[in-house]
């Protein structure tokens, strides 16, 4: 576990801490409270008034977005996503879930809980972390596999979880159910109404991989009518065709701008592995032959950056 935290850290310090336009970003970490339940580790990107960690914002009423991460990961997995964004004069927000990231997976079933945790950061960080700094009529979500269910959650959609255990009773060896089998199976199919949506609303939406996309039916994503950008690997063996991608992008009462990447896995679209991380979770970072995440990562940030900026544009 230490290995793989250090090897983490070495993919953060990676990144390039510039803005497009010749400006700094910085990074920082804070507690967003969560009731009685513990608080949520963030990581914030943002443009600065220097490079140095815990630089001082520049500008303000800034456009937000919230990053939720997939299951087992953690707030620094789309670190160079999140870089992206902060360099076009974006704020980032990325929780690292309490009970489902690298450390700690005794959570990893408790939907109800991701959403409310990712809730509790969209509204601490709009309205409390920097008074001012956040145009709380300019924010958007990222959400990668778990975290792309999360933000679906968070955005208004609301999944029929009864279809859970009979998708896993047809196909008991994709990730969820594995998961479910060998974790706590009430969890994930909790009352619908435990799922929380943001009070805060959501202009724009970028989903990878969903998970569970299958809960999403005809009319259940009724109230997302901001525009959605949506990702599907071509090669996905975690959540396999045609059970994920595609019944969001159906059930999606606008037309999504849809991505389908040739020859990526479900994983390639975590940020690339430098040789340590390679070395310590090859399971995650470990392209098919002839696919070169880090050349995608360069389209993938580029078209998330643009799509976010026509999105929020006051």
């Amino acid at each position: 576990m230490r290995r793989f935290l250090a090897a983490l850290l070495v993919l953060l310090a990676s990144q390039l801490p510039a803005r497009a336009d010749g400006g700094a970003v910085s990074t920082r970490v804070i507690q967003v409270p969560d009731g009685a339940a513990p608080a949520i580790e963030t990581s914030l990107w943002y443009p600065a008034e220097s490079a140095s960690p815990g630089a001082a914002l520049r500008g303000r009423a800034l456009p937000l977005v919230v990053f939720s991460h997939g299951s087992g990961a953690f707030s620094q997995s789309h670190a160079d996503t999140a870089m992206a964004l902060a360099g076009a004069g974006f704020i980032v927000a990325a929780p690292t879930h309490p009970g489902d990231n690298f450390r700690d997976r005794s959570g990893a079933t408790d939907l109800a809980a991701r959403t409310r945790q990712f809730v509790a950061v969209i509204g601490h960080v709009a309205e409390s972390w920097s008074p001012g700094a956040v145009d709380s009529g300019r924010i958007a979500a990222f959400g990668y596999s778990a975290g792309a269910f999360t933000v679906l959650v968070a955005a208004g959609g609301m999944p029929d979880r009864t279809l859970i255990a009979a998708h896993c009773a047809a196909h008991p060896e994709v990730f969820e159910c594995r998961l479910i089998a060998n974790g706590a199976p009430t969890a994930i199919a909790t009352a619908p109404a435990a799922l929380v949506r943001s009070p805060l609303p959501l202009r724009a939406l970028v989903v990878a991989a969903p998970a569970l996309g299958y809960t999403f039916g005809p009319g259940t994503l009724a109230a997302l009518s901001m525009p959605v950008q949506l990702w599907q690997a071509a090669e996905d063996a975690v959540l396999p065709a045609p059970f994920y991608a595609e019944p969001v992008r159906a059930a999606l009462p606008r037309p999504p701008e849809f991505h389908l990447v040739a020859g990526a896995g479900h994983y390639d679209f975590q940020a690339p592995c430098t040789e340590i991380l390679a070395r310590a979770v090859p399971a995650i970072c470990t392209s098919r032959p002839g696919f070169d995440r880090a050349a995608f990562h360069t389209q993938f940030n580029a078209e998330i950056v643009r799509f976010l900026t026509a999105a929020l544009r006051p």
